[in-house]
């Protein structure tokens, strides 16, 4: 916002100097008073237009500096002042390789990498089941969505179904989801648009709870029409992140690849000027403890120093290779549906003596339980949750073009110990599956 404020003080100033110098002035150095008014007039010409150089010099300097925050703001109040419409919407979402939706991430076209992935007419089944809650995210649904479709395009709209739980929006969002009923079911997609008025933040009802309720609803129709679904299919349970269809199809391709129980992206927010690691309260490395350190205070003071105390999944963050967790979600994951749809696991709270954690560390414990702790972090797999801090993530973080399968070394007995942080200025350390 500095170029604002700054542009019309250096533009004061011109105008100060331009009126300065085309009149007489006691200001003028004397030796330019007495040499004539022609003379005088030259000179006073001369500093005037130095010294609109000099302020046009500064000025593109501040515009050139902080161009990208005030075009950000521009379009923040752009948005504000004249939303897409719906149309606009729906086109970006059934259209998502076409340039007429700007503020959208640049994603690349699929490749042959993930070609096994494709479902074929043999087989029995809807064998992809997207699954999100969303709520007031109409900005990113271009993007997000978009993304979906293209990923269900290239996998076989037959052999694919989306589950949506919309509550509570005001911004649009709940009148785009009802208007891709007809465009996704003439691609032979199976849509299930479900509503909740639960707010988890309202306190009318434990927050952990009702986040468990609306995720559950999400995969209810696993469980309702589950003959319609093939014993191997997976679940791609996403927030509402902005994510690129790569992104999506890479989570299935490591699922498989390595064999993983559950796998999951990184997810990054802008903060303290840097592209940092969001989802801290619900991850764990394998060795137990969150993804950075969080002080006392609940600073974010060390979180560019991941995996400070776990030196294999740095190693192999750095490195852009999938490493096993205790537990992530990150704001997108893949696992197997067919625990779903034996109603053998859900999401769920802490029980009464439990350590107090998110529902979907609740979620990666309750696997670990079961035997299935090939949980994987999949990091070339980067998440935002606004358009500009995916580009950000994904230029700082990296892409998944960047990435390789190189295999995981699975531990199969969980850590020793696991860090139960309710609350940030009192943490302790409790066995994992207590």
């Amino acid at each position: 916002m500095l170029v604002f404020f700054a542009s019309p003080l250096i533009l004061a100033v011109m105008t100060r100097y331009v009126s300065l110098f085309s009149r007489q002035s006691d200001i003028l150095p004397t030796t330019v008073k007495d040499n004539g008014p022609r003379d005088t007039r030259r000179k006073r010409t001369v500093l005037a237009i130095v010294f609109i150089a000099i302020a046009f010099v500064l000025l593109y300097t501040l515009l050139h500096l902080y161009s990208k925050k005030a075009v950000q703001t521009i379009q923040r109040v752009g948005k504000i002042l004249h939303p897409p419409s719906i149309e606009e919407q729906l086109n970006g979402i059934m259209n998502p390789t076409e340039d007429t939706f700007n503020d959208r991430l640049s994603c690349p076209s699929i490749g042959p990498r993930y070609d096994a992935l494709r479902a074929n007419e043999s087989q029995y089944g809807i064998k992809y089941f997207f699954a999100l809650d969303l709520y007031n995210c109409a900005s990113i649904l271009p993007t997000l969505l978009g993304s979906i479709v293209e990923s269900i395009r290239f996998l076989g709209p037959e052999f694919c179904s989306l589950s949506i739980v919309e509550g509570r929006s005001t911004d649009g969002t709940d009148r785009v989801l009802q208007e891709l009923r007809s465009p996704l079911e003439e691609m032979g997609v199976k849509y299930y648009l479900g509503h909740s008025e639960s707010d988890p933040k309202d306190g009318s009802q434990d927050r952990i709870l009702a986040l468990a309720n609306l995720r559950n609803q999400a995969l209810q129709p696993l469980i309702d029409e589950r003959d319609l679904y093939a014993t191997d299919a997976f679940v791609i349970f996403l927030n509402d992140v902005v994510c690129c269809p790569d992104d999506i199809l890479e989570l299935l391709h490591q699922q498989v690849l390595q064999g993983a129980d559950m796998s999951c992206g990184m997810d990054w927010n802008d903060k303290m000027n840097d592209v940092l690691f969001y989802d801290v309260w619900v991850a764990r490395a394998i060795n137990g403890d969150t993804f950075f350190e969080v002080p006392q205070n609940s600073e974010w003071n060390f979180a560019a120093n991941l995996f400070w105390n776990e030196p294999t999944s740095k190693r192999k963050w750095e490195a852009r290779e999938s490493f096993q967790v205790f537990a992530c979600w990150n704001g997108g994951v893949v696992f197997g549906a067919q625990l779903i749809m034996d109603r053998a696991i859900a999401f769920r709270r802490s029980e009464e003596g439990e350590c107090v954690m998110g529902e979907p560390t609740l979620f990666c414990k309750d696997l670990w339980r079961m035997g299935m702790g090939k949980i994987q972090v999949v990091p070339t797999v980067n998440f935002a949750y606004t358009v500009e801090e995916g580009r950000q993530a994904k230029a700082v973080r990296g892409r998944v073009e960047q990435g390789n399968d190189i295999s995981i070394d699975w531990q199969l007995s969980p850590p020793a110990m696991v860090k139960c942080a309710r609350d940030w200025f009192a943490p302790t350390w409790i066995p994992p599956l207590s």
